[in-house]
């Protein structure tokens, strides 16, 4: 069996170089979309449900890219055709997102958005995977980590630099975006298409005979494909039936209590995937084994650490989701004391929010540096398990601070626990599944990053309408604690090829 080169810091460099474009576009999203949504009017209790599209956009899209990724080879490779074709999409919505003239508009732009952005990302982890040796992963996974981090520091902080540098409005007539975020999200677009035509043409990917030397090895259920695969249809008949049916009953619940409508979104897709079941047996028991059936298979066959990463991921980015769409309102109202988004202070202090996220990527593109050190030293599992820690106590503390500027405090510390997220479950991950299947399960990660977002979506914004008596400050408590929770689950995790006391000397390939 042939192994993989390792490569050289140039080369990684290259390989991820379009991660800052795809962070541009996701941190004008974060730092931006809930004051856009403010401005056009929206009520603070209904921002989650607007937020929904993102969540429900990596649902659908990333595992199908991923099976198609997974599938394609033509000129451009394997993963470029989906990083080109999503960068001009995710351009176009960035370029058009802040002329919404409407609430409405905005939410649909928002859909449109990151839909292309999910395109983009989804095969750049992929990409990882299938260009780096197990050894070189986790340092491949925080190069990214570190362009995330670096890029997010410019993106969250052009309307704070529009407005103070180069004296452009930051506010505007009732209805309309101020200048200086239309002008942040101008410069995204650009940036986005330029950095990941960057990698398109400065990265070779390996071609399919190539990769099948290198992961000859492969042969568990995971890494099965085509006419390898075999399922028992009674089986997925029976799930499929339940699953169905538990959908069906859990909408009636919410309807008939009059739950929060964003839980829709989670029954529907239960009943959804029972269906895809039974859909996926009943194609198989006609010798159909086709792109929804390898799909179906491959979900229920997830490696044993992808399942035990999938459970720490959903108290992980439900924590995070609340710090996404609630920094803004709580810093805005509980540390500035205004809710009036017409207001010089409210301006004032979401311009602030901007320059926390920044500081909080910046900590991100730091802490990169350090973590295959730490991976190294300790294991992939202690890390990470140390870094959710330091964020969840992170977020908590921003109740405790008055006064704005000691959020910075806050933010580093949260920062930690991003830039882990960004690196050591996908490099974890990436070395417990099959090559085969490394986009598809790349992309069905996602589904559990995804499904505690509409959770949040939908149940924080009930929370602080009710319990929370409309202060926000206290979702993103709770988001830390659900992060601590994570970290407690995350030392059960098994990485079967941990870096810890490995030692890799990074050369030049010769591919």
């Amino acid at each position: 069996m042939r192994k993989k080169p390792l490569l050289n810091f140039w080369q990684l460099w290259n390989m991820s170089f379009g991660y800052v474009g795809i962070q541009f576009g996701f941190a004008l999203q974060n730092a931006n979309m809930s004051r856009i949504f403010e401005t056009l009017g929206a009520k603070v209790e209904n921002i989650p449900i607007l937020w929904i599209a993102a969540p429900v956009s990596g649902l659908l899209i990333q595992p199908i890219i991923g099976h198609m990724s997974d599938k394609t080879w033509n000129r451009l490779g394997r993963r470029k055709p989906y990083f080109l074709g999503g960068a001009i999409l995710s351009s176009l919505a960035l370029l058009i997102m802040p002329n919404s003239p409407s609430l409405w508009v905005a939410a649909g732009m928002l859909w449109m958005m990151d839909g292309s952005i999910n395109v983009t990302m989804q095969p750049f982890r992929a990409f990882i995977g299938d260009m780096l040796p197990d050894e070189q992963r986790t340092k491949g996974f925080a190069v990214q980590t570190f362009f995330i981090g670096i890029s997010s520091v410019v993106a969250s902080a052009l309307p704070y630099m529009f407005t103070n540098w180069l004296h452009v409005a930051n506010t505007a007539p009732e209805g309309q975006i101020p200048p200086s975020v239309k002008w942040s999200f101008y410069i995204g677009g650009v940036v986005f298409l330029a950095a990941v035509l960057w990698t398109i043409l400065s990265v070779k990917e390996y071609s399919p005979e190539e990769q099948e030397e290198f992961n000859a090895h492969e042969s568990d259920a995971a890494a099965k494909e085509g006419s390898e695969i075999q399922l028992k249809p009674q089986n997925y008949y029976t799930e499929g039936a339940v699953l169905l049916l538990v959908g069906l009953i859990f909408s009636y619940i919410i309807k008939h209590f009059e739950w929060d409508k964003g839980l829709y979104i989670l029954s529907f897709g239960i009943a959804f995937y029972g269906a895809l079941q039974i859909a996926a047996a009943w194609r198989y028991a006609r010798g159909k084994v086709d792109g929804m059936v390898e799909i179906i298979y491959d979900l229920q066959n997830m490696p044993a650490t992808m399942k035990q990463l999938a459970l720490v991921t959903v108290f992980t980015w439900f924590a995070l989701f609340a710090m996404f769409i609630y920094t803004t309102s709580a810093v805005t109202s509980y540390h500035y004391g205004t809710t009036d988004t017409q207001s010089a202070l409210y301006n004032e202090g979401a311009n602030w929010v901007g320059v926390l996220w920044s500081v909080w990527n910046a900590m991100a593109a730091i802490i990169a540096f350090l973590l295959p050190v730490f991976a190294r030293k300790i294991g992939r599992v202690s890390t990470h398990v140390i870094c959710l820690f330091i964020g969840g106590l992170g977020l908590i503390s921003m109740i405790l601070f008055k006064e704005p500027k000691f959020l910075l405090f806050s933010m580093i510390a949260s920062g930690v626990a991003w830039a882990s997220l960004l690196t050591m479950p996908y490099a974890i991950l990436s070395s417990a599944v099959p090559h085969k299947k490394m986009g598809v399960y790349m992309g069905m990660f996602n589904l559990f990053v995804v499904i505690p977002q509409i959770l949040a979506a939908a149940i924080l914004g009930l929370l602080v309408h009710t319990v929370f008596h409309g202060q926000t400050i206290y979702a993103i408590v709770l988001g830390g604690v659900a992060m601590i929770f994570s970290g407690v689950l995350m030392m059960f995790v098994k990485d079967s090829k941990s870096e810890k006391n490995s030692h890799e000397q990074p050369v030049a390939s010769s591919h």
